[in-house]
Parts: C-alpha cells; structure tokens; sequence
C-alpha cells in the first residue's frame, strides 16, 4: 500500500466515531492509573492531531499536540492486512522508558481515521502501581464490587439468584406469600431479566408460572415509573 501523503478527510460518521473514543480513554486512565498516558490523534490534522489526552506529563503534550514521526511511519504497517496494533519500547523527550501501543481506529469504509496511543511510563515506581490495584487507595477511589464471570446466560442467572433467595427465604420478616414477588423485584434490580428466556428459566427455578413473573415485573416497574 502507498504510504499516506496527506491528512485523511473525515465524514461527519468519522468524527463522531472519533468523539466516541474519548469516554473509553478516561475509562482506561481510571482503570490503568497514572502511570499511563492515553492519548487519541486525529488524522485530519497531522500538525494538531491529538484530540484527547490523559496524564500527557509522561510526554509533555497536550490537547493540539501533532502527531509523532513513529506514529507517521506505523500507518502504513496498519494499514496492511487490516493489522489493528503494534507494540513497542521507546522513550519520551527526557530519555525516559516507555512501553507503547499504538492502535488503529477505524471509519467508514474501514479507513483509519485516528489512532489510540498508550504510554506507559516505566519509570513508575513499584509502590504506586501496587497502590493503583488496592480498592480505596490510589488517586482513584474504585468501588470493591463482586462480579460474577459466567460461562453461559443460565449460570449468570442462577450466580445472582441463589444469594438473594436464600436471604429472602430466611428474612422472616417477609410473608411467605411475598417471597417470590421479592425475589423476583430484586432480580430485575440486578438486570437479570434483560436476558434472553430469562423470564421462564427463573419461573421454573422459582416453581412459578410465567404470568406470576411477569405480574410482578409490571407492577414492580409501574411503582418505580410512579415515583
């Protein structure tokens, strides 16, 4: 393939494309922590190509920034085969390691239209990364959260089911003849019944019909649109 002689003319689909990554890079830099530079270039404009940038200290680049002359040379690597990234070892202008991926974002007509840029900074000391990985510490405060990682639809369902069954059946302080009502509300809490046929294969773990599932569904979910 020739190599790219000029900046890459953008449909309006591109751009919205492009705006969309921007969410996903302030997701990863939650996630991965300060020690990453995550930086989003637009190939509409190899002189000012960085739209979005996180933790751009590591380089010393901002919103504005161009492209770099590596970034330049690996277009045409993506380019071939529909290749989506490359990683590798460089170092910022400080002479400082990092290791870096740098991955395609892709148009209309399957064009490469921008890129996604990830540094991290090897110079990150062990005690700060250890401290990103500790819920509640870190410049981030994450929330500790169970997540259950099923291999099918029906396991994912009976994950959440069975903790708040078993809860429910022994909370005396709920009428028998309310149990499954509760169980049920606190399913859809969950977004279980999103699921596809989640509403049979939970009526017959339940012992209840279909209609008793979705008698309480409606109700629970007119009370919630009422309030």
């Amino acid at each position: 393939m020739a190599k790219e002689n000029g900046p890459v003319k953008l449909t309006r689909a591109d751009q919205k494309i492009l705006k969309s990554y921007i969410p996903t890079l302030q997701g990863l830099a939650a996630y991965l922590g300060s020690s990453y530079e995550i930086v989003l270039h637009s190939l509409a404009d190899y002189d000012h190509s960085v739209i979005g940038i996180i933790n751009g200290e590591h380089t010393g680049r901002q919103v504005g920034a161009p492209i770099t002359d590596l970034a330049l040379d690996m277009l045409d690597e993506l380019s071939k085969g529909g290749k989506t990234s490359t990683v590798y070892f460089s170092r910022n202008k400080k002479g400082e390691p990092l290791k870096s991926t740098t991955i395609a974002v892709r148009g209309e007509n399957d064009r490469i239209i921008g890129l996604i840029c990830i540094n991290l900074y090897l110079n990150t000391s062990l005690c700060d990364i250890l401290d990103g990985l500790t819920p509640g510490t870190g410049t981030v405060q994450a929330m500790a959260a169970r997540e259950n990682f099923a291999a099918d639809a029906k396991e994912l369902i009976v994950s959440a089911l069975e903790p708040v069954r078993a809860r429910v059946m022994a909370d005396d302080s709920i009428l028998p003849s309310n149990k499954n009502k509760v169980i049920v509300e606190e399913l859809d809490q969950k977004g279980m019944f999103r699921l596809k046929d989640s509403v049979v294969f939970v009526a017959e773990q339940l012992g209840i019909s279909r209609n008793t599932i979705y008698m309480h569904l409606r109700n629970y979910r007119k009370r919630n649109e009422a309030n």
